[in-house]
């Protein structure tokens, strides 16, 4: 990479780091990065607007693209477009607590004038969870019957499950959609794919960037809470209560938040990394212990409004009796 970056970017960085699990090369001021295109590039352009956006506007450690001395945003190298990402060699510090943190990045994103076509899911959830769910029920499918093992047979035992609970969540989805007790926080604006407290981290990869109800984002923060094996409620309830001293959730975002919680997007995202990898062992490993664990979360959802201090029943929202 060093050579790489000499020859097509003019830089000449003097130091190899790893960060975040990827490996880069640092001068004085600068970490320089390498991802792959890999037929990406319209989503990249449009994470890249969100990167400069934000990097404008004071997350001076999120990660932005450069262009190579042609002034070319993508440089092809052994038959594959690369990209450059930089971000600033200087740490940064926050004494917000993370709450607090989550909720100002969405006010900033939500002032970004221009939305994205391609990374945009903002009032799409329904369509693309009935998409996902079919999508994965042909595959795990076509996949147990052309190579049956082990894991294959553990996932069908278990595949009844994700499509009864995924219905689930597309019906609550689909009436909190008539729901009109909304306001500003509701509207679209810049998320994280997954959020696994990014905020808190070294640096913000450009190529985790979305455009999406906030929401999103606290659900994927809850949601990894849920399935942790020590009692999460009252980490949950702060995380909440400091967010909402900033940005308050309305009651749609409340249905929203508690929607995603229900489609079990943890239970997809381990089954499609099965169908990228030849050893299944450690796939099979991680769905054995989501399996097992998922009694617990259902049952801390059941309780995720009460620990939340909110009172469904004054407020009319509907919550399913049976977790």
């Amino acid at each position: 990479m060093r050579d790489f970056l000499a020859a097509n970017y003019g830089i000449h960085p003097h130091e190899k780091t790893v960060l975040d699990g990827w490996e880069g090369f640092k001068d004085a001021n600068y970490i320089y990065f390498t991802i792959s295109a890999k037929q990406k590039e319209v989503i990249h352009m449009e994470q890249a607007a969100l990167a400069y956006y934000l990097m404008e506007n004071n997350y001076t450690h999120m990660s932005i693209p450069i262009p190579n001395s042609q002034g070319e945003w993508y440089t092809k190298y052994n038959g594959q477009y690369y990209m450059i990402l930089r971000v600033n060699n200087t740490s940064t510090e926050n004494q917000a607590t993370h709450g607090e943190q989550l909720a100002a990045f969405h006010i900033t994103g939500s002032l970004y004038q221009y939305e994205p076509q391609t990374i945009s899911s903002y009032g799409q959830w329904k369509t693309l969870w009935i998409e996902k769910m079919e999508a994965f029920e042909k595959a795990i499918e076509l996949e147990a019957k052309n190579h049956w093992d082990a894991y294959d047979g553990m996932l069908m035992d278990f595949l009844p499950y994700i499509i009864g609970i995924s219905e689930n969540a597309i019906q609550y989805m689909q009436e909190s959609e008539t729901e009109q007790r909304f306001h500003e926080s509701d509207q679209s604006t810049i998320v994280f794919s997954r959020y696994r407290s990014q905020l808190r981290h070294r640096m913000l990869w450009m190529n985790d960037l979305a455009f999406d109800h906030p929401s999103r984002d606290l659900a994927e923060y809850i949601r990894l809470k849920l399935i942790e094996k020590d009692d999460p409620m009252t980490e949950i309830r702060s995380f909440l209560d400091d967010y909402q001293r900033v940005r308050p959730l309305s009651i749609l975002g409340w249905r929203l938040l508690y929607a995603r919680l229900l489609y079990p997007i943890h239970v997809f995202d381990v089954i499609e990394r099965g169908f990228s990898v030849d050893d299944r062992g450690s796939v099979h490993t991680e769905l054995s212990d989501i399996i097992k664990q998922q009694s617990v979360y259902e049952k801390r959802l059941g309780l995720f409004f009460e620990n939340a201090g909110i009172d469904c029943e004054r407020l009319q929202i509907p919550v399913l009796h049976w977790l």
